[in-house]
């Protein structure tokens, strides 16, 4: 029985002289370029985006097929650097290459069919080239997209209300994000949600500790939650630490408040009951020790507003680091 050796569709022919030079010259990158330049139409650029190939292994393709007579050199434009290679600014994509990517490459056909179901639109040429950018720049696989996408309708409705959408370019902008900080796999991405799904659950039950009952955390303030956290303090060391923002600033100062608790962190006191203890102003007395004797009071309480105005420089000069960064 014969087996079917064509796929329906569209059909690409060669001369048979191009397929015995191709065959004879026994080069199978020559052979794949020249097969992406006919479906590109001649066009290099296409070709090479189709190939995904490295810009050195383009231009040795493109050297033989110029050698085997099956290209002109001087019709070959200059070869632009590969979209995957290290850069610091994503290529601007043309609609014909995310047409392209969506005529021949089904996994991002099928990506751009699930983001469009996510978002409930349909997605623009920016929002496809947005799209395109976060497929092939940089490189997510199609799965850490569609939960990078997930997550961020998720984070906008938690904002704005059931129903509201993000923007693509708000997507592309946190995809981005992820890509640094290496939430590139779906194993990351996974332990990535986790860790903020932990996050969430501890910034609800500290809002209302910290006075803020009707709105949620802005980005900022939600970035110095998270640090604390991070810092490994339980809530009460965090709300005393409000308690002596206020006392001090009449309102909840963000900076100042991380100023006091990153001075615990540097001494390991992460609990009420460490604070008490290892944070004690050198006036106070614990219980059962012997009152300070009257001709030494003087002394001990020029020590200790020596001490408060030291703490204040220190995190005056701690909150004008964090402003400036």
């Amino acid at each position: 029985m014969s087996a079917a050796l064509l796929l329906p569709g569209e059909i690409l022919s060669l001369p048979a002289e191009a397929a015995d030079r191709l065959t004879g010259e026994n080069s199978g990158d020559a052979a794949l370029l020249y097969l992406a330049l006919l479906r590109a139409g001649g066009d290099v650029r296409r070709a090479g985006l189709a190939l995904k190939w490295t810009p050195p292994r383009l231009e040795g393709a493109l050297a033989c097929l110029t050698r085997l007579g099956l290209a002109r050199q001087e019709a070959c434009p200059p070869l632009a650097p590969s979209p995957a290679a290290d850069r610091d600014e994503p290529p601007d994509y043309l609609r014909s290459d995310v047409l392209r990517a969506l005529e021949c490459e089904e996994d991002f056909r099928g990506l751009y069919q699930a983001v469009q179901v996510r978002l409930g639109k349909p997605l623009s040429d920016s929002d496809l080239k947005a799209l395109y950018t976060i497929y092939d720049y940089l490189a997510l696989p199609a799965d850490v997209i569609l939960m990078l996408t997930a997550w961020c309708v998720e984070e906008h409705e938690r904002k704005y209300g059931p129903g509201r959408r993000p923007r693509m370019q708000h997507i592309k902008k946190t995809a981005f994000r992820w890509k640094r900080e290496g939430v590139d796999t779906a194993g990351a991405a996974e332990a990535y949600l986790l860790r903020q799904q932990g996050f969430r659950r501890r910034e609800a039950a500290l809002l209302p500790l910290l006075g803020i009952r009707d709105r949620l955390p802005l980005d900022r303030e939600r970035e110095y939650i998270d640090g604390w956290i991070d810092m490994g303090f339980d809530d009460q060391a965090i709300a005393l630490a409000y308690e002596r923002t206020i006392l001090k600033k009449q309102s909840l100062n963000w900076a100042y408040m991380n100023s006091i608790l990153k001075s615990w962190h540097s001494k390991g006191l992460h609990t009420p009951e460490a604070i008490s203890a290892g944070d004690r102003p050198q006036g106070d007395r614990p219980a059962g020790q012997s009152p300070v004797q009257p001709q030494n009071r003087h002394k001990n309480d020029g020590r200790l507003e020596q001490e408060l105005a030291w703490m204040d420089r220190f995190l005056a000069q701690s909150d004008q680091s964090d402003q400036t960064r």
